[in-house]
This record gives C-alpha cells, sequence and structure tokens, in this order.
C-alpha cells in the first residue's frame, strides 16, 4: 500500500463515524494536507483550522461535518460514486489511489493548502510567546555569564539568541503577509477566531 492510500485509508476512517475530527500530519508531509482536506470535503467535510503540535510542530488539521444540505448531499452522492477511497480505488479530484490533484481540482487544492499555511503560520508566530522566549532567553544567558564568568561564550549567546528569534518573528510575518495577498486575490474574507487570531475564510464552500 502506497503512503497515499495509507492517508486516504486513516482520513476516511476517521470521517466514517465522526462529527467533529483531527488529521494528524507529519511536518515532513505538509503538502499532502491541502489534498486530504480537499477529499474530506467531498465527503461532507469542511476545514476549521489547524494546531502544530509537539516538538517537529506536526500539524493537527481540524475537519468539521458541514450542516450544509448541499455538502451533504454531495457526500451522498461521492460516497456512492468512489466506494473504494483507500483501498485502491477512485478518489474524487484526484488521480487514482493517489493525492495528487487533476488537473479540474489543482486551483481548490492549493488554496486550501494557502490556507493551512497562513493558519500554522499564526500558530507558529505567536508574537507575545517568541516575544517573551526573547528576552527570557537573553535574561537567562547573561545571568549564566556573571555566576561562572564565561563571558565570551554566554555574552555573545545572551545577544544571539534574542535576535534569532525577533528574526523569527519578522521571517513569519512576512511570509503570513504574502499569502494574505494571495487569499485576499483568491476572493478569501479575513477574520478573527475566538481567541482574536487572524484568518481567511473561503466565500462561497469548495465544489467538486
Amino acid at each position: 500500500m502506497s503512503a497515499a492510500e495509507r492517508h486516504l485509508k486513516y482520513l476516511m476512517r476517521l470521517i466514517s463515524n465522526q462529527d467533529d475530527v483531527e488529521l494528524v500530519t507529519p511536518a515532513s508531509d505538509r503538502k499532502s494536507a491541502g489534498a486530504l482536506v480537499y477529499v474530506a470535503e467531498c465527503f461532507g467535510f469542511r476545514y476549521s483550522g489547524v494546531r502544530l503540535v509537539g516538538r517537529y510542530k506536526n500539524l493537527h488539521v481540524r475537519l468539521v461535518r458541514s450542516t450544509d444540505p448541499a455538502d451533504r448531499q454531495r457526500a451522498a452522492a461521492n460516497l456512492a460514486a468512489f466506494p473504494g477511497v483507500g483501498q485502491g480505488g477512485n478518489v474524487p479530484g484526484m488521480y487514482q489511489a493517489s493525492l495528487t490533484p487533476v488537473p479540474e481540482a489543482q486551483a481548490d487544492v492549493a488554496l486550501l493548502n494557502e490556507l493551512i499555511m497562513y493558519d500554522a503560520l499564526v500558530q507558529a508566530g505567536n508574537r507575545r510567546q517568541l516575544l517573551g522566549m526573547a528576552w527570557a532567553s537573553g535574561g537567562v544567558l547573561l545571568l549564566l555569564a556573571l555566576v561562572t564568568a564565561a563571558y565570551a561564550v554566554l555574552l555573545p549567546l545572551a545577544m544571539l539568541m534574542p535576535a534569532m528569534l525577533v528574526g523569527a518573528l519578522r521571517i513569519n510575518a512576512a511570509r503570513r503577509a504574502k499569502i494574505a495577498e494571495r487569499l485576499t486575490a483568491a476572493g478569501c474574507a479575513r477574520v478573527q477566531d475566538d481567541a482574536g487570531r487572524d484568518r481567511y475564510v473561503r466565500p462561497v464552500p469548495q465544489t467538486g
């Protein structure tokens, strides 16, 4: 069984009997996230957001079953038309037994990947948290330098660590800004979630 089929089998198992699921995507395989969400949406779910979990920042992609009658009708039609997803059969919007989108689905999958990446960058670029870590790390290293007298090693680190974290924050903000431009151009609307974080939502449900 290929990696794509394993992902698809895992997805179908999750969405078969739950209305609210989290799809765990390793950081090394984020390119498949948009395709998996596309397939889930063909079976009546909607993308709801992401969490970054663990040392390697694995994506936990949240999917929620849609209550829209049109989405439910499409899900029923796709369940009848694609009974072998994850078992070597045809996959809606993808080439057979794969997570490679057919030409008609490429734009939708690309947009989903952009939405997922933006949400992940917002999670990773928590300004208050990163600035707190920057100044705390600098303070700890400065204190260690005073206690140990290892000034030659620790004083440069006390300046370098905060600078690196602040630099990471700026890079994150720049990447978000570029993605935000593309999402806006695609017709997505900027909103805030319950925690006050910026997000983008599609103007109309995906079709396919």
